[in-house]
């Protein structure tokens, strides 16, 4: 296997347990994301997330030019689409914070949310497995 199959699969599992605990903790998940990951005040882990997220994308344009691996920039186009949820988060976070209530308050849009997200991992499992 190679970095970005290990990509795929990460993600991938990240995508389909949150999902998974989403559903098994209902009420008890939507209080944590309220009250401890996204409080109204911005917590300071989200800087430490934002530079992880940035020298994640980096460090995958790396690979993808450093390394002879077929469609490598497939999944680090895919990886860069994260800058977007990221920046909202450290430039933009209490119209983010807004979000991610109305979504929560919003049956039909968390289960859109939540399909696509399940979709897309297996979509990322596919690919680490038969692309990678």
């Amino acid at each position: 296997m190679n970095y970005f199959s290990y990509l795929c699969f990460f993600w991938a599992l990240v995508g389909l347990i949150s999902r998974f605990l989403i559903v098994r903790y209902s009420k008890k998940w939507n209080k944590w994301e309220l009250n401890k990951a996204y409080t109204k005040k911005k917590p300071r882990w989200l800087y430490f997330l934002g530079f992880f997220g940035i020298m994640l994308v980096v460090f995958s344009w790396y690979k993808v030019f450093t390394t002879k691996v077929k469609y490598s920039w497939i999944i680090a186009l895919l990886i860069s689409f994260t800058l977007i949820k990221v920046f909202n988060l450290l430039f933009n976070y209490n119209k983010f914070r807004q979000f991610v209530v109305e979504t929560l308050n919003n049956r039909k849009r968390w289960l859109l949310i939540n399909i696509a997200i399940i979709v897309f991992s297996i979509i990322l499992l596919l690919m680490g497995i038969f692309l990678y």
